[in-house]
């Protein structure tokens, strides 16, 4: 894996950082690569429970594609300039939304383009009171990408995400939570350290269960209430046999901090 992306895992959290804060964490082809590896690591690994996405630096949780790169690409008529949507960021989304345990995002600073895609991808997003947010392909002439034509309409509705990708522009952290692109707004200072702890406590929490929520969150989107309601059923007996249930149902009746396994 390239230094432009670090990973680790400790107590069942993969932390996955972006670290190419002098060029704002943008997406080079070195740093995508790293990131798909890195997440398909993390979403194949059974000791991991849960993920942590973020980035070095103050400015920028992502700026998406590195545009300095793009530009020579586009010069020298490489064939590397747009198949890096499907080489790169459709596998990033799918292990993101597709893995079996819950993803948080620490946004820390500017998410645009890819990097927008790549923060609402995951599950809950913790976001720095200076953070922003922006779609900015249509600023150079580009669609949607990474995932961001599902999820923004799924989170701020069609009406909202039509007028974001049209009119791309800034979108503050207190904005973005107002129309739900932000889970938790926190101090900029205190930005790793509470993104972390919310990580911290998904992993140490009943994996099978957090794997069924996101399952079936992602299932009614698409399917009639009869399917979901089947789709239920599957998932809810597939989280009843798991060894967590057992666990919190007896702490739960002897009034006891339950102290999950993962399975």
């Amino acid at each position: 894996m390239a230094d432009t992306v670090l990973y680790e895992v400790h107590d069942g959290l993969a932390t996955i950082t972006l670290n190419r804060p002098e060029a704002m964490n943008a997406l080079n082809i070195a740093t995508k690569v790293a990131l798909r590896e890195a997440v398909e690591a993390a979403a194949g690994d059974d000791a991991v429970r849960a993920v942590l996405l973020t980035a070095a630096g103050e400015r920028a949780f992502c700026v998406g594609q590195d545009l300095k790169e793009h530009i020579g690409l586009l010069a020298e008529g490489s064939g590397q300039v747009m198949s890096t949507v499907k080489e790169h960021y459709n596998p990033v989304v799918k292990a993101l939304t597709g893995m079996a345990k819950p993803v948080v995002a620490g946004v820390n600073g500017v998410a645009a383009g890819a990097g927008l895609g790549f923060a609402l991808a995951a599950d809950f997003r913790v976001v720095a009171d200076t953070a922003s947010f922006n779609t900015s392909f249509a600023g150079v002439a580009l669609t949607a990408d990474s995932g961001i034509s599902w999820t923004l309409p799924r989170v701020v509705g069609p009406g909202r995400a039509a007028d974001l990708l049209l009119f791309p522009r800034s979108i503050s952290a207190q904005d973005a939570y107002e129309l739900g692109i932000a889970n938790r707004i926190v101090p900029a200072a205190a930005l790793a350290s509470e993104a972390a702890k919310v990580a911290r406590a998904l992993a140490e929490g009943p994996t099978v269960a957090y794997a069924a929520i996101k399952e079936a969150v992602a299932y009614g989107f698409s399917h009639t209430l009869a399917e979901t309601l089947e789709k239920e059923d599957e998932l809810q007996t597939r989280a009843g046999a798991s060894e967590d249930h057992g666990i919190a149902v007896r702490a739960f009746v002897n009034k006891e901090t339950p102290k999950y396994l993962g399975r």
